[in-house]
C-alpha cells in the first residue's frame, strides 16, 4: 500500500507579484527551491491565506531574490502580497511513511528563510 504524505511546505511566503500573460505556474526563488527539497516542474498546492483559494500547479525557478509569482490562470486566483503555503506531497510505503520527515521552511514577509 502507498500513501500520499506531506514531502515539503513553504511556509507563509508572500506574494511577489502575478502574471497574467504567462503560460502557467509559480515561479520560486530558487534559493527557496533548494531549501524545501523543490524541483522544477515539480506538482504543488498552493493555499492562500487570505482567500481560502487552494489549487494546483507546477513550480518553475526564479532568479530574483525571494520571488513568488503566481502566473496565467493561478495569477486570477492570488493578490500581490496575499500569504501563501506552497506544498508538496510525496506517495510512499506505509513502513516508510511512518519515519519521514518533511522539509519545512518558514520564510519572513521578505520571503527569505526564518531561522
Amino acid at each position: 500500500m502507498k500513501i500520499e504524505m506531506l514531502s515539503s511546505k513553504i511556509h507563509r511566503a508572500t506574494v511577489t507579484d502575478a502574471n497574467l500573460n504567462y503560460i502557467g505556474s509559480i515561479t520560486i526563488d530558487e534559493k527557496l527551491m533548494k531549501a524545501a527539497n523543490l524541483l522544477e516542474f515539480q506538482k504543488v498546492e498552493i493555499l492562500d491565506v487570505n482567500n481560502g483559494e487552494r489549487f494546483a500547479t507546477y513550480v518553475i525557478k526564479g532568479d530574483k531574490d525571494g520571488e513568488i509569482c503566481l502566473n496565467g490562470a493561478a495569477a486570477r486566483k492570488v493578490c500581490v502580497g496575499d500569504i501563501i503555503i506552497i506544498v508538496s506531497y510525496a506517495s510512499m510505503s506505509l513502513k516508510k511513511a511512518k519515519k519521514f520527515q518533511p522539509t519545512i521552511i518558514h520564510v519572513d514577509s521578505n520571503n527569505k528563510i526564518d531561522g
